[in-house]
């Protein structure tokens, strides 16, 4: 498992920090994370760490997870500059005082939990979010940072660039909408929130992302699956043809987004994150990682349309970041270079 002590971690973190991002704006601050051993969610609470170990900026981190071994696992020695919620995101948070932000990021999204735990993930987004927001409700909290989803566009017709003001079709009797549907949902929260009490919020409807400290076994996802084979030498078996484009936004380009809007996003707007640079073929992906880890080993291609069900079945869309870009952000890590790393992390890279 990753930590926060890793070299791969602590090279990302530095780079980060070089980033134009008014980190002065955290001094001082309390910042809760929810689901703060999550990969993404571990990289903003690293980055809160990183901030006071190198600027010393006395910020206060604020970790929500179910899990304390977990949380040793991911922060090790850092931990004891924390202050841990150990419990469920869907139970009331009892913390007395300020939290001036939060990242909002608990809950499963991966094809396994939709399949096998479709209400779980409903009430994650939907009891956690507004546990969440009763929290900042009654913490005085500046702002509120949502992990959406891209999914909740749904299936949006003719277009080949999705914006925030786009919205598509879904299925609330397709088993797996349960996802995007609850996330939908959980932003509706969010608007009514502000609408009735004041709490400051942003969405970020955020695209495939992926780094040092992604889940990689019986996950289902694209990335996640050809990692964990490539990682461990094994063929790569596609569930397509291959055909399908994606692209990939590596870790500390969405952290470095997420701050950007926490601090300087203009309130209530959800704003996409993707790095739409270097779309791949999923075939052409599957080699590209067998290559960059040295495996002789081969890319097979096995469709059967019944190990489908926890996957989204239409053609992809480009997000329009124009948005996030008007704040200053750019992907600044390439495909092959953000994989080299992910691989570097799980100590598997060819030389």
């Amino acid at each position: 498992m990753i930590n926060y002590r890793h070299p791969q971690v602590q090279e990302d973190l530095n780079q980060l920090l070089e980033q134009d991002i008014p980190w002065h704006l955290l001094r001082g601050k309390i910042v809760l994370i929810t689901g703060a051993t999550g990969m993404l969610a571990s990289y903003v609470g690293f980055t809160l760490l990183y901030l006071n170990e190198q600027l010393d900026l006395n910020i206060k981190p604020v970790f929500l997870a179910r899990s304390e071994q977990k949380l040793k696992q991911v922060y090790g020695d850092a931990l004891s500059q924390v202050h841990c919620l150990v419990q469920d995101v869907c139970e009331p948070m009892e913390y007395e005082g300020v939290v001036d932000y939060i990242f909002h990021a608990a809950g499963a999204a991966s094809p396994y939990y939709i399949i096998n735990d479709p209400v779980g993930i409903i009430n994650a987004n939907v009891q956690g979010t507004q546990q969440v927001l009763e929290l900042a409700r009654n913490s005085q909290t500046e702002n509120v940072v949502f992990a959406s989803t891209r999914e909740v566009y749904g299936h949006v017709a003719g277009k080949t660039s999705i914006t925030e003001t786009d919205m598509g079709v879904l299925d609330p009797l397709n088993p797996r909408d349960c996802y995007p549907e609850s996330k939908r949902l959980a932003e509706a929260l969010f608007t009514a929130y502000h609408t009735q009490y004041g709490i400051n919020f942003n969405s970020m409807r955020i695209a495939h992302t992926y780094g040092p400290g992604m889940q990689i076994e019986g996950d289902g996802r694209v990335m996640s699956d050809f990692i964990n084979d490539a990682v461990n030498a094994r063929d790569i078996i596609l569930k397509s043809t291959g055909e399908a484009e994606r692209a990939f936004c590596y870790i500390t380009d969405a952290v470095s987004g997420i701050f950007r809007v926490m601090l300087q996003g203009e309130a209530t707007e959800a704003y996409n994150l993707a790095n739409e640079n270097d779309p791949v073929r999923i075939i052409e992906l599957a080699h590209l990682l067998q290559q960059l880890a040295g495996n002789k080993k081969s890319v097979n291609i096995e469709v059967n349309e019944s190990n489908n069900a926890g996957y989204t079945n239409y053609a992809r869309t480009a997000l329009d970041t124009t948005r996030l870009n008007a704040l200053n952000w750019q992907p600044v890590v390439g495909l092959e270079e953000g994989l080299m790393r992910t691989l570097k992390a799980f100590d598997k890279v060819a030389l």
